[in-house]
């Protein structure tokens, strides 16, 4: 073949592409397990724990096996010099990546980043735990106070110092509030902190919400399962009622405990400013329970004495559930008229009206757990 077709052809040939191929395997397979195990190569940004192999000229080796090795240096060696002075091989490091692919194929460290994400994970756990902190005011602005927390630089709003250091200024005048805010410099304040966000750099703090809680614990602790206590009702909701006992302290009477009675909205029977007795029936985790129907006689005893399985009696319908309906034989005390002795719940709906008397038959009676149910036993509604 000549020389110029041999070249032709050759140059005719297109050189075959890559095609990527992907494999599942099925959990069974017996290199599933494997593949799992395979480890991600660290990214910028990842923390990462290794052993220092050696310090020498400025720069810190650190093995990260199965990665290879990372590199601590420059200005990140500088930075880091008072905790590299007391570091010896062999010794175990946690260290922020910088740059997967540095210098010379090592893996780029900084320990002061690391610190630095270590700290705002402690500042998110603070919060969780509500943790308070004595730190000193190092100086203030318009908006509030300056502290330090970690070596951290936090910010405190003045809306958010307690009663004893908050500003009182009249009007308002700002200029007056920066200086009265100037005197509080150098003070030591028990603080919490309300927010870490990193990435923003931005730590705020509150002595407020450490002292409402140091004072609302000091208020509950007054208060054992059993008073009577007057207190004002502050709020009426679809679950319950909300009662102030004293300035600074709620506690909750939920629906079941406002009434022996069916209550279905809180909300027709109290209003706000209403003065009422309760009980305490839980003190817990900072929150008191109280009862309004525990101060009232329990229908149901009386009820043990008067009513019995088999009986004969009336009862209002006081309300329809997936169940059936329930009917109210006295004050507080209810059945339920089961749905099965109906055709359907049109039927029982027809039958048994909202608000009205029938004759019914007691077919279930315990009294010690509040239950009963009743059969009906009136002429049913045929339909024409």
């Amino acid at each position: 073949m000549p020389e110029e077709e041999i070249m032709t052809a050759e140059a005719e040939v297109k050189t075959p592409v890559p095609v990527a191929v992907t494999f599942t395997l099925e959990p069974d397979h017996a290199m599933a397990g494997l593949v799992d195990r395979i480890a991600t190569p660290p990214r910028a940004g990842d923390l990462v724990e290794g052993t220092i192999i050696e310090l020498v000229r400025g720069r810190l080796y650190v093995d990260l096996p199965p990665f290879g090795t990372g590199i601590i240096y420059g200005r990140e060696y500088l930075n880091a010099a008072d905790v590299l002075r007391k570091a010896n091989p062999g010794d175990t490091i946690s260290a922020k990546v910088v740059d997967a692919s540095g210098i010379e194929g090592y893996i780029e460290l900084s320990l002061k980043e690391a610190r630095q994400a270590a700290i705002w994970g402690e500042a998110e756990q603070a919060i969780a735990g509500q943790n308070v902190y004595t730190l000193i005011v190092e100086e203030a602005n318009k908006g509030g106070l300056i502290l330090s927390w970690q070596g951290i630089q936090g910010f405190l709003p003045a809306s958010q110092l307690s009663k004893d250091h908050y500003p009182r200024v009249p009007e308002g005048d700002k200029d007056k509030i920066f200086s009265e805010l100037q005197k509080l410099a150098g003070t030591p304040l028990s603080v919490r902190i309300i927010t870490a966000a990193p990435k923003e750099g931005k730590l705020i703090l509150s002595e407020r919400a450490g002292q409402e809680d140091e004072e609302k614990a000091n208020l509950v602790d007054k208060y054992q399962v059993g008073d009577v206590v007057e207190g004002e009702v502050t709020g009426a909701v679809d679950f319950g009622v909300f009662v102030k006992l004293e300035q600074g302290l709620e506690g909750l009477v939920h629906i079941s405990e406002l009434d022996w009675g069916l209550v279905e909205d809180p909300r027709v029977l109290f209003k706000v400013g209403d003065k009422v007795k309760v009980k305490v029936i839980e003190v817990k985790d900072g929150k008191v329970s109280l009862s309004i129907k525990a101060l009232k006689e329990n229908p149901w005893k009386i009820a043990t004495e008067k009513y019995q399985k088999g009986m004969e009696v009336t009862g209002v319908i006081i309300k329809y559930n997936k169940h059936g309906a329930l009917a109210s034989i006295e004050e507080g005390v209810a059945g339920l008229v089961h749905i099965s002795e109906f055709a359907s719940p049109v039927e029982l709906r027809e039958t048994l009206e909202l608000g009205k008397v029938y004759p019914f038959s007691i077919t279930l009676f315990e009294p010690k757990d509040q239950r009963m149910t009743l059969a009906y036993a009136g002429a049913k509604k045929v339909k024409k």
